[in-house]
């Protein structure tokens, strides 16, 4: 055996979660952008953005493997949560 053997960490029903729940912030932040619009849901930036932002939150505690991914999707959450709310003002729809 190798010490890169050794060093190698496997992964946990934690780690396997806390991607899903990355995942699920970057899509929720995506909906809360504009792509709801597109595909016709009630899109509202002022409710999903902030959830996307505490999932990532939670991600980056969960897991100190995901910390990047958590990260970015906060970022992300950030961006999402701008974009969404100037969009939903310039079409007339609901921001929350």
């Amino acid at each position: 055996m190798s010490a890169v053997d050794e060093r190698r960490e496997r992964y946990t029903a934690v780690d396997a979660v806390a991607g899903l729940l990355g995942v699920a912030s970057v899509a929720l932040s995506g909906i809360a952008m504009g792509m709801g619009l597109i595909l016709e849901l009630e899109a509202r930036p002022a409710r999903t953005a902030p959830i996307a932002i505490i999932l990532a939150l939670v991600v980056a505690r969960m897991s100190p493997r995901y910390e990047k991914l958590a990260l970015k999707a906060a970022l992300f959450a950030m961006l999402a949560w701008v974009v969404g709310m100037t969009l939903a003002v310039i079409t007339g729809n609901p921001l929350i």
